[in-house]
């Protein structure tokens, strides 16, 4: 079974050649829905880098499985095509980009040995927890999702954004968000009420 969607995933294969963006599978459901060795290593997954679902997983997955494919075709063409050197250069500087391939390994080949753990590790999400931003993988979601993590001046709400290495040292906190000196959130204000009112009382008691 196969869904549609958008994502970054999708823009990224419609710049490199491999479809139109509106038009791309974003993930593939297992052929062996109940193999254990897989449903295993899927837990794992979604535990180890806090995914919401296994379709995260899925995805990634999935756009690993063409990036491969694509890379096989093209390096089946002549050293010197046209097409091999221009999209194989496409590929290889869009992956050293996002910081999952150095470079010490520019070439098609590498990119046959990449894995879904490569991708996973330049979440937003991942690299929040790395810089100590927040005390678990599962609280780093929930600091991006309500706008607490910045890139650079952009806040950036999507656990799941692929961070560019040079963006990497611009990750940090707010200055809006009530974690780093900004205004109270929605729970403190009520708090702060509920402080104020005890006080009131208390007064009026005396």
């Amino acid at each position: 079974m196969l869904t549609w969607e958008r994502s970054w995933f999708g823009s990224t294969f419609a710049k490199l050649g491999l479809g139109d963006e509106s038009e791309l599978k974003v993930f593939k459901t297992p052929r062996h829905p109940f193999e254990r060795e897989r449903i295993d290593s899927e837990l794992r997954a979604c535990a180890e880098y806090g995914l919401k679902n296994k379709r995260e997983l899925w995805r990634v997955a999935h756009s690993l499985s063409k990036l491969r494919e694509k890379s096989r075709e093209l390096l089946t063409l002549d050293p010197k095509d046209e097409r091999r050197i221009f999209e194989g250069a496409a590929i290889i500087r869009r992956l050293t980009l996002l910081g999952v391939l150095d470079k010490e390994h520019q070439a098609l080949d590498y990119v046959l040995g990449l894995k879904v753990q490569d991708f996973m590790d330049r979440r937003l999400q991942t690299l929040v927890l790395k810089k100590k931003l927040a005390k678990s993988i599962h609280h780093a979601r929930l600091m991006i999702t309500q706008g607490h993590i910045r890139i650079g001046k952009q806040i950036v709400t999507v656990p799941s954004y692929m961070v560019r290495v040079k963006s990497e040292s611009h990750i940090d906190l707010s200055p809006q968000s009530p974690l780093n000196g900004g205004p109270p959130g929605r729970v403190q204000k009520k708090k702060l009420r509920e402080k104020e009112a005890k006080k009131g009382g208390e007064e009026a008691d005396e």
